[in-house]
């Protein structure tokens, strides 16, 4: 007690007076994290800001991207990545920038053009264990695939999406965050991307799934 009491007078901080505790989220994923049919390129980001913020003052995005138009535009979204590409970055994103929570929709692009799209779930599968590996008790949300205009595409989705709550089942530190109930006639700025009402809808998932 005496050492706390020493140290805490001479950095000049007590528990009363120290700030709000710190919320390391990385928004991680495609072009769609980034913000692609987006107006403003800010993706759910901006809308979840706002839904967590007020509760959660010590709120911070990590991550090595900037993007859209919210008090804070870091994230990992990268344009045409698939599951194999952020599985090669991820883990020295994770240690870089030690988010205690990472919101993960990725798997479009696997979809769309990827090479094996059936083996996509067992590639996120090997993605999760990767970060749990790395930096165990790391928070992972994992969303299913927001749909797309493309038939051939969204029957692909479609079995992506019906397999994902088997990857997120028994691992540990992963939930599942539904996203597929987004319209495509109305959520959907072109063939694959949300516009910022779809982002919106995701905003609103993300936030309840966290608590906001």
């Amino acid at each position: 007690m005496a050492l706390f009491a020493t140290m805490s007078m001479t950095a000049g901080v007590s528990p009363a007076t120290a700030g709000p505790e710190q919320w390391k989220i990385m928004p991680l994923g495609d072009s769609i994290t980034h913000g692609d049919g987006s107006s403003t390129q800010s993706s759910y980001r901006a809308d979840l800001w706002r839904i967590l913020y007020p509760t959660h003052p010590g709120l911070d995005f990590v991550g090595s991207q900037q993007s859209g138009q919210l008090p804070d535009t870091d994230h990992e979204g990268h344009g045409g990545w698939m599951i194999d590409d952020l599985r090669a970055k991820t883990i020295g994103w994770i240690v870089a920038f030690q988010p205690r929570t990472i919101l993960l929709h990725i798997g479009t692009n696997d979809m769309d053009r990827g090479p094996e799209p059936e083996q996509a779930p067992q590639r996120l599968g090997a993605l999760l264990d990767d970060i749990e590996k790395a930096v165990p008790g790391t928070q992972v949300f994992v969303a299913t695939l927001v749909p797309s205009k493309k038939a051939a595409v969204q029957e692909r989705i479609d079995r992506f999406n019906a397999a994902v709550p088997g990857v997120v089942a028994g691992r540990a530190h992963v939930s599942l965050v539904r996203m597929d109930g987004l319209d495509p006639d109305l959520d959907l700025r072109d063939d694959l991307h949300p516009n910022d009402r779809g982002y919106g809808k995701m905003a609103s998932l993300w936030g309840a799934a966290l608590g906001g």
